[in-house]
């Protein structure tokens, strides 16, 4: 996935996750997407940059509406207990570091929502008109008839998505005239090659827009659960104009001029591929009508896959988070999508590879790492760091492999977005550190007097890899890194590891005093018994 220069405007790093329907609890594909959002942007943060973080709920629409209906209350009483017992619960849980929370019910966000389109309204860009065709209430959607699957009786069509029964509508409504924004996108993309990413999301992209665009019904008359138009309060807003908003109305926007200069452009907008015309084309579309700035970069993850299907509650494949991190721990879920299935592609979820990938990545390689450096310590000197005597060809070795770890990893997470490939370098570094280790052999320097200048330099030089792993591993896993940090004694020399940089120089002081504390990742034969 190929970075993207800057462009002017915007002096935050600011990332968005879609905000996400609210008519059920959050399953691994909503988590998978906001857990990449605050990798990437606690990353940035571990760059030192000013970087701000968006998610929350998308809470209008006909779903909502008949979700809460089906459960006997009303939409604003579901949604506000499924965002305080649900939604922002499993973000804590997962050690998501968000700044912001937006609901689309909130003032902040309709009343600025009204402004927008009465902007466009008033500037010719909004007309009334007629729409009748299939519509998928799941997607929230029209639906074109090509796109549609056979159902189980003639004549039934369903969405290729949730894979369930379309719904004819005929409705009195207003329409964006889109049609006139190809031409313009068009253009746009190709002066903007890495706009969409991946590749194959930007082709999809091309390929629809070309085709012509159609006007887009913005508004509905049939129920009320919405934003009402300002010029017309017989119909409320289509749910996908309101929630694509957040971006702007969160950011400031028509409230706070300041702040919006700040954040606005977004600098990348991370949403599922399914979603990714919204993203890719209306959105663009409306700014563009706006005379707003488009966002710098929308980056379309794939599917999490479970059985051949896409991770979903209507597909009855929707696997709650916590069922994972009560088994592996919240470090281990975090580090386990991103390191397993590359962004922007889809990947299959697999109990026997996560626990694989558990024993042999986190509790073998890394975790025993770490407890074998600091048990060393601790039996050989005390418990207190000492000095290295000489640098040799291994200690060199071991520096160049940082260096090119941290190159490497800072590149693919911080600007390509390979969460994967940039994981996989720092833990080439931590096999590097195991194999100085193995050929080192403290365990024996430690029985001869004389080797011991050896053994102070081969002991320093495996925990001071061990500080730069923490400052690597922070964005990806906190807990596990923190605990490291404090086991090192690195914070009272240094400072707070979240204040640490990527490619800091600073090193770990000889006479700190370094502790053994429990495993970072125990067996998980050990988890289940405890």
């Amino acid at each position: 996935m190929a970075a993207m220069a800057e462009h002017p405007g915007g002096g935050a790093y600011y990332v968005t996750t879609p905000i996400y329907y609210v008519n059920d609890r959050p399953h691994l594909g909503h988590a998978y997407t906001t857990v990449a959002g605050d990798v990437l942007t606690r990353w940035h943060r571990q760059r030192g940059e000013d970087v701000w973080y968006l998610t929350g709920t998308d809470e209008h629409g006909q779903k909502i509406l008949r979700t809460a209906e089906a459960h006997g209350t009303t939409p604003q009483e579901w949604c506000d207990r499924l965002v305080e017992e649900a939604w922002k619960p499993l973000w804590e849980h997962l050690r998501i570091a968000n700044d912001d929370f937006v609901r689309t019910t909130q003032t902040r966000h309709t009343d600025r929502v009204q402004e927008f389109v009465q902007d466009l309204y008033d500037k010719g860009e909004i007309y009334r008109g007629s729409y009748s065709g299939p519509y998928c209430v799941g997607c929230e959607e029209y639906k074109l008839p090509g796109e549609l699957l056979p159902g189980a009786t003639e004549g039934e069509r369903l969405c290729p998505i949730h894979r369930r029964p379309v719904e004819w509508l005929e409705e009195e409504n207003y329409f964006f005239r889109l049609s006139a924004y190809g031409p313009k996108l068009l253009e746009f993309y190709a002066a903007h090659p890495d706009f969409i990413q991946p590749a194959a999301a930007r082709n999809e992209v091309l390929r629809f827009v070309e085709q012509d665009l159609q006007d887009l019904s913005i508004s509905r008359s049939t129920f009320d659960w919405g934003v009402p138009l300002p010029w017309d309060d017989q119909h409320v807003l289509y749910v996908w104009v309101d929630a694509l908003q957040n971006y702007i109305t969160a950011a400031g926007y028509g409230a706070d001029p300041e702040r919006f200069a700040r954040l606005w452009p977004a600098s990348v907008h991370l949403v599922g591929k399914d979603i990714l015309r919204f993203h890719a084309v209306i959105w663009p579309a409306m700014l563009m009508a706006a005379g707003l700035p488009l966002p710098r970069r929308i980056v379309a993850n794939g599917w999490l896959m479970v059985g051949g299907e896409k991770m979903s509650k209507s597909n009855l494949t929707g696997i709650a988070p916590t069922d994972l991190t009560s088994h592996f721990g919240v470090d281990a879920y975090r580090y386990y999508f991103l390191r397993a299935v590359p962004f922007g592609t889809d990947g299959s979820f697999s109990w026997e590879d996560f626990t694989a990938r558990y024993t042999s990545e986190l509790a073998n390689d890394f975790g025993n790492l770490a407890s074998r450096v600091t048990a060393m310590i601790g039996r050989y000197h005390g418990g207190v760091l000492p000095a290295a005597a000489s640098r040799g060809r291994a200690e060199q070795a071991v520096a160049d492999a940082l260096a090119k770890a941290v190159e490497e990893a800072d590149r693919r997470i911080g600007e390509e977005l390979d969460f994967a490939g940039g994981i996989a370098a720092i833990f080439e570094f931590i096999r590097t550190v195991n194999g100085y280790l193995t050929e080192q052999e403290p365990w024996k320097l430690a029985k001869s007097p004389a080797d011991a200048d050896r053994l102070a330099t081969v002991l320093y030089t495996a925990a001071d890899a061990l500080r730069a792993t923490a400052v690597l591993l922070n964005p990806v896993m906190p807990t596990a890194a923190s605990a490291l940090w404090d086991s090192l004694g690195a914070g009272p020399a240094l400072g707070p590891l979240a204040d640490q940089r990527l490619a800091d120089p600073a090193r770990l002081p000889a006479g700190v005093t370094v502790t053994k504390g429990d495993p970072l990742f125990p067996r998980l034969e050990e988890k289940t018994t405890s």
